[in-house]
């Protein structure tokens, strides 16, 4: 009787280790499609400036009053929070955070903390994102009344002295030449 030996075959170590980086790329392609996302809708906040209207306002009658510049002041504008930086955030920092530790605790304990870092960031950076250069016109208009107008900063340098015409249909206001 003839006896074989057999040397166990052993799984080819870069098939192992693509199995293993699957999930963390299928991860990281989420989190770029979640960042993405979010700052795509960051760019969605309606535009203030005096030159720009908003579809709705289209075929609306507007009161025009005339006046003159008193002042102008340079302002921040900020969009609404919408949230989608904080939602994005916490999962890309979930993400990242489930990637720590060996065990299922250690990975869920870095979700968590990874989650509550990833939501505060994600906030701030769409406060940053959604933050405008303005300026607040103060116009005394020709009926004696002064009123002040913040607005995006469209490149109208107004000064004071200039004639200006003052637009509003009862929600928006603005300041134009």
């Amino acid at each position: 009787m003839q006896t074989t030996f057999q040397t166990p075959v052993q799984p080819n170590v870069s098939t192992r280790d693509a199995a293993a980086r699957r999930p963390r790329i299928t991860r990281a392609l989420a989190a770029v499609a979640v960042a993405a996302l979010a700052l795509s809708l960051a760019a969605c906040a309606p535009s203030q400036r005096g030159d720009v209207y908003q579809y709705g306002q289209g075929m609306r009658a507007q009161t025009v009053e005339m006046g003159v510049v008193e002042s102008v002041r340079y302002v921040q504008l900020a969009a609404p929070n919408t949230g989608v930086g904080t939602v994005g955030g916490a999962a890309l920092g979930g993400i990242a955070g489930a990637q720590i530790g060996g065990s299922g605790a250690a990975n869920a304990a870095g979700a968590i903390a990874g989650a509550i870092v990833g939501g505060l960031v994600g906030n701030a950076v769409e406060n940053n994102a959604n933050q405008r250069n303005g300026v607040e016109v103060t116009v005394r208009l020709d009926s004696g009344r002064t009123i002040a107008v913040p607005q995006e900063n469209a490149g109208e340098n107004f000064r004071p002295g200039d004639r200006v015409r003052v637009l509003s249909d009862g929600y928006t206001t603005r300041v134009a030449f």
